[in-house]
């Protein structure tokens, strides 16, 4: 929506291609990235940031040593970026202080209520599954308060479960099974 509203492309940062355990890969990885993006005045987009801004250390070896030094690489290279930096967090609290400093806004995402979660249980089903009669999409929102990827973690686990039986029948059974499982990350029980 920003990068439509404001003509520019948003480039969204993969971590796992980002942060490397060798030394000195992390910097030059992200240098790349900051380098390309200046030059095409990208908006930058990091998920799960947290992984990579988090708080320092103590030094007590040299590990700690090169992960704080790739911290402040990130800080310098965010507070040198001329462009929009966005970075998206369920842990904002693990990230290090002195970046939240630098940041101009935060937005926080209040947990769905039932009626969006029933919208967002609606609109996530796949066009060629079929909903089998005993599920009550407006009950299971209602009843299970999940966050919308959980609902996506959710509809994949039914869908791959319709799949394997070659049925493509989204069942009640696989609904609660999948909840179940997007519960117990949070080490929370089904009500």
């Amino acid at each position: 929506m920003l990068g439509k509203a404001n003509n520019l492309d948003v480039y969204r940062i993969d971590l796992s291609m980002v942060v490397s355990k060798y030394i000195g890969e992390t910097e030059k990885n992200l240098a790349n990235i900051f380098n390309r993006a200046e030059r095409q005045n990208w908006i930058l987009f990091f998920d799960e940031a947290d992984a990579l801004f988090g708080k320092r250390t103590q030094t007590k070896d040299a590990h700690d040593r090169y992960a704080n030094q790739e911290i402040s690489y990130l800080l310098q290279r965010i507070e040198d970026y001329p462009g929009l930096i966005i970075l998206a967090t369920n842990l904002k609290n693990n990230m290090d202080d002195a970046f939240t400093r630098r940041f101009q806004s935060f937005i926080h995402f209040q947990m769905p209520d039932a009626t969006m979660r029933f919208d967002l249980w609606k609109n996530s089903l796949p066009a060629e599954m079929k909903l089998d009669e005993e599920v009550n999409l407006r009950t299971i929102a209602e009843s299970y308060e999940l966050s919308g990827g959980s609902i996506t973690n959710v509809i994949r686990y039914v869908s791959l479960m319709a799949v394997n039986r070659n049925d493509f029948i989204l069942r009640k059974e696989d609904f609660i099974k999948g909840i179940t499982k997007e519960y117990s990350k949070d080490g929370k029980t089904l009500p």
